[in-house]
């Protein structure tokens, strides 16, 4: 840590904290989680190691940036990019009720979109996707951050059984401990679009057996009509009860509202890279993408009752 001076703690977790620093040699502030290893089991460390080895394999616009990380008197420090203008949680708290233009609702979803696209593509599932880790930058980006709790799949069709995530978010398989797949971070992904669009959570509730039935029957408060059809029968598709019936967030950036808007966000060189092939086992298979036909046709609990924004240690 020798290179970096601490500016505040910005966050923690049991088995650590979330440091904002500032790098000596060039004067740019970083987020650095200081996650303690002595306290942990050989497991725990394991995957603490593991979060590391997924964060550096990373590298994508809309992806919170991993800069190094390095072990040090029994901690291990993980060195992130800063997002200075917070979480999306926060963004949409500080609204007051007023919803936000259709254009901002989905282009801030389209690179979400892109960025589980790129981790998916990886056979990585985040597991934990909600608005406190998503963070907002200076130049206007948004970005996919706290991997946590990623896991990297043994093979594309592998499903991982464990219940993990928070639990607004939580998709109907999750509540019945049914396996998943990427599938579980679609619900998430559309739980996450509904809150923008609505500044509320789909599946609210005052205990979390009821919130588990309300998510297991898959009904929620209608979304407004200021927004187009498209954008309402997305988030109904987002929120298909069983995962088969839910597209791959591959599916949902081939529909042609979606898909006009990723230009705006990626380069011709990514988008050719990213589009044109099918990337799977760390080998690029040449598979052409063609657009997908057009689809078809309570207040939100304060932020004390939340868990602390990101750029926050792991819990």
């Amino acid at each position: 840590m020798e290179k970096y001076t601490k500016i505040k703690s910005i966050g923690e977790g049991a088995f650590g904290k979330a440091l904002l620093v500032r790098d000596k040699s060039n004067g740019q502030q970083y987020v650095v989680k200081e996650i303690q290893m002595l306290r942990m089991k050989a497991k725990e460390r394991e995957d603490a190691r593991k979060e590391v080895s997924v964060l550096a394999q990373l590298h994508h616009p809309n992806i919170v940036r991993y800069r190094e990380s390095f072990e040090e008197k029994g901690y291990l420090h993980i060195v992130m990019d800063f997002c200075e203008k917070g979480d999306l949680y926060h963004k949409i708290s500080s609204q007051r009720g007023i919803l936000f233009p259709e254009d901002q609702v989905m282009d801030w979803f389209v690179q979400i979109s892109l960025a589980i696209k790129y981790v998916h593509d990886r056979k990585i599932l985040h597991r934990d996707i909600k608005t406190q880790n998503i963070f907002l930058t200076a130049s206007g980006l948004v970005q996919l951050g706290d991997f946590g709790i990623a896991k990297v799949l043994g093979s594309t069709v592998e499903l991982a059984r464990t219940c993990i995530g928070t639990p607004y978010y939580l998709s109907p398989e999750i509540c019945e401990n049914r396996p998943y797949n990427n599938k579980s971070d679609v619900w998430s992904l559309g739980c996450v679009l509904y809150e923008i669009a609505t500044l509320k959570h789909a599946f609210e509730a005052g205990n979390m057996k009821n919130l588990v039935l309300k998510i297991i029957r898959g009904s929620y408060p209608p979304i407004s009509p200021k927004y187009s059809y498209d954008l309402r029968g997305l988030i109904a598709k987002l929120f298909k009860r069983t995962p088969k019936d839910r597209p791959s967030v591959n599916s949902v950036l081939k529909m042609p509202f979606v898909q006009r808007r990723v230009p705006k966000f990626l380069t011709d060189e990514q988008i050719a890279d990213e589009f044109s092939h099918t990337i799977m086992h760390g080998h690029k298979l040449g598979h052409k993408v063609r657009a997908a036909p057009s689809p078809s046709p309570a207040s939100r609990p304060p932020s004390a009752n939340r868990p602390p924004s990101a750029n926050r240690p792991p819990s």
